[in-house]
């Protein structure tokens, strides 16, 4: 049985809309590229149907400063873990070309994050 852990990690000196979006989008890129981590359908007494949440729960963690950030992002590579990312310059973008090509325009070492999320699995016994 596999044992599930997913951290969400968010620059401190984003304005409060800014975090819950970076939150939002990394949670679903965990959700998108981690099918197993969905679990069922909420259905009400009514009979209606509900999307259904993450099976496992999404610990969100504040960086104080862009080298406690870049620390959880490198200790988490160094561990190779599963890696969601979102920088500065994708608030200035419109649509999935210009994520993709923002990204692309920058090495590791060169990304301005504000937000990482990490997914692992350990096997339990």
């Amino acid at each position: 049985m596999n044992q599930i852990k997913i951290a969400i990690v968010i620059k401190d000196q984003l304005a409060a809309w800014q975090k819950l979006n970076v939150t939002a989008f990394l949670a679903s890129s965990v959700a998108i590229a981690h099918p197993d981590t969905h679990g069922a359908e909420l259905i009400t007494a009514s009979g209606n149907n509900y999307m259904p949440f993450m099976k496992y729960p999404v610990l969100v963690y504040k960086a104080d400063t862009d080298a406690q950030l870049q620390r959880a992002f490198n200790r988490a590579k160094e561990r190779g873990l599963h890696i969601g990312i979102y920088t500065q310059r994708l608030f200035a973008t419109k649509n999935e070309t210009d994520n993709l090509s923002e990204i692309a325009r920058h090495t590791d070492a060169d990304l301005d994050l504000v937000g990482i999320c990490c997914i692992w699995r350990k096997q339990k016994g």
